[in-house]
């Protein structure tokens, strides 16, 4: 990955995978346990990386440009096209809203004024739409920057936290929580929809597989230390937002870092996501981009003037069931497209179809232990 647009490829992948998500993952450390979490990780690593893979292998073999909604007719015809255009302009639409509510609360924490944590994320929500309007390399070079930026936040983060840790603070699984981290750490791990905007960027397509492994590693490592350093230093006292609990422990300048990390991390992916719905909407439904613009990013500002704004529950949500429609389609179009794809890919997987199985039976039982928890 040395050429310049592997690099910004990395960065726009990064940026969408990490997300509010992440904020989640010490919480739900703390309460199910280290070794849950760590099962929980090592699986939907697994599942989720594969289908990151067959997506981009999708896309390869596919000479019109496409997004998951338009490879779902390709490859699976016009009911799977319905059952897409749900999921992902919902799903989005639920991502981007979580985005919002979390990042009001991030600019609070940096800019203490008069304003409220509403009237903050309405300011963002205007900043970030004007970056969604501009398009894809605009994205990607701000994602580029914001990605060095909360690297640096949360490495300051790490350094002032290590020395407070606790062991006694860490539960190693407590089965009373052995569903809660499901749907949180789906969520945070689910990345795909970047994956044609990524395609686009490279000049050697061939590096797309590289771009995807490399930034999965990346991601999984920080994502494990994050939620150990976090719930290791807060232990039952860490929060939903994972670093309010910190605040009688390290003080109030690391949440001012927390805020910056936190605010970072959401800016990116808000950006790859309304790119990424607004490019559906034009190349798979052939509407207008102004009008695509306009449902992509005033879609989840409705909803939150709503009042919608219960975080967790939101991402929970979205991340199992989302999940579970888009990885079950795209396992699905890629056995499909390896039959009847119309190009040679740059890269060819040989993965067997009892895996292609195995990452559908993942989010079902998923889904299955996400509503025994909701429910019990």
């Amino acid at each position: 990955m040395r050429d310049k647009t592997s690099l910004l490829a990395g960065a726009s992948l990064i940026g969408t995978i990490i997300g509010a998500g992440i904020f989640g993952i010490p919480y739900v450390m703390a309460k199910s346990g280290v070794l849950f979490c760590l099962f929980y990780f090592l699986i939907l690593g697994i599942a989720v990386l594969l289908i990151h893979l067959f997506f981009g292998e999708i896309v390869l073999r596919t000479k019109e440009k496409h997004r998951l909604v338009g490879y779902a007719q390709k490859y699976l015809g016009k009911k799977a096209k319905i059952l897409v255009t749900f999921s992902t302009v919902f799903g989005t639409i639920g991502a981007l809203l979580a985005y919002l509510i979390i990042g009001g609360n991030f600019l609070k924490i940096i800019f203490p004024s008069p304003l409220s944590s509403l009237q903050l994320s309405l300011i963002l929500w205007a900043v970030l739409s004007f970056f969604v309007l501009l398009g894809i390399k605009s994205i990607s070079w701000s994602e580029l920057l914001m990605n060095i930026g909360f690297l640096g936040a949360i490495s300051l983060i790490f350094f002032f936290s290590f020395p407070k840790i606790n062991p006694g603070n860490f539960v190693l699984a407590d089965k009373n929580f052995i569903f809660l981290p499901y749907g949180i750490i789906l969520f945070s791990l689910v990345g795909w929809n970047a994956v044609p905007e990524i395609e686009s960027i490279l000049i050697k397509k061939k590096n797309l597989k590289k771009v995807i492994i490399w930034t999965f590693a990346v991601v999984l490592i920080f994502y494990f230390l994050f939620g150990l350093i976090i719930s290791g230093v807060a232990g039952q006292n860490t929060t939903p937002e994972a670093f309010q609990g910190l605040v009688p422990i390290l003080g109030h300048k690391i949440m001012i870092l927390g805020g910056l990390f936190g605010l970072l991390a959401v800016a990116t992916s808000f950006l790859i996501l309304g790119n990424y719905l607004k490019n559906t909407l034009i190349f798979d439904y052939h509407f207008p981009s102004s009008f695509s613009f306009l449902i992509a990013t005033f879609s989840p500002l409705f909803l939150f003037l709503l009042g919608i704004r219960e975080f967790i529950w939101i991402i929970a949500f979205v991340g199992t069931f989302v999940g579970l429609l888009e990885g079950t389609a795209i396992s699905l179009i890629y056995k499909k497209a390896k039959e009847t794809g119309e190009r040679t890919p740059e890269y060819n997987l040989k993965i067997p179809s009892p895996l292609i199985y195995f990452t559908i039976v993942v989010l079902i039982l998923g889904t299955v232990s996400y509503l025994l928890g909701f429910f019990s």
